[in-house]
């Protein structure tokens, strides 16, 4: 068996975007039945939350769909994971920027926008939730559950 592609999807704080994004790709994997093919964590390029749970509003978000992420807990972004991780899946461009400075030279994990990098042509960015309120929560996860289908597709067709 190859060795599992590895995803590290990246925000700001990493208790909106990035886990809910973590949570819908590996729900959908385990759906695809292929849980095994993919290694999925989350980080925040800040460290202000590290420890902390998910946004509760953002727990409730993914429970809504069947996904439980009340388990995952922040953590910032190490120089370390651009070796761990094949891609560093990004919220934004301002995550992106943060990840691409951090990133060591001869490391081969590379950072992208995650809509960007799984495919979608209008909207690049999920807007960060954090300030709104349901609605805006309900569009985060409308966007990072739609990549998670689109990782699924990528790995099932071999392109990645």
């Amino acid at each position: 068996m190859a060795e599992p592609l590895r995803l590290l999807m990246l925000c700001m704080g990493n208790i909106c975007r990035s886990p809910m994004a973590e949570g819908a790709l590996r729900a959908r994997l385990l759906q695809a039945g292929m849980a095994d093919e993919v290694q999925v964590d989350s980080a925040g390029t800040g460290g202000w939350h590290a420890g902390d749970p998910p946004d509760p509003r953002a727990i409730a978000t993914a429970a809504a769909h069947g996904v439980d992420i009340a388990m995952l807990r922040a953590r910032q972004l190490h120089v370390a994971d651009f070796d761990r991780f094949d891609w560093i899946l990004c919220a934004d461009r301002d995550n992106l920027l943060q990840a691409q400075a951090r990133r060591p030279v001869t490391s081969h994990g590379r950072p992208a926008l995650l809509l960007e990098w799984v495919g979608r042509r209008v909207r690049r960015e999920v807007p960060d939730p954090y300030a709104g309120g349901p609605r805006d929560f309900a569009r985060a996860w409308a966007l990072v559950d739609d990549a998670a289908v689109r990782i699924v597709a990528r790995v099932r067709a071999g392109q990645v």
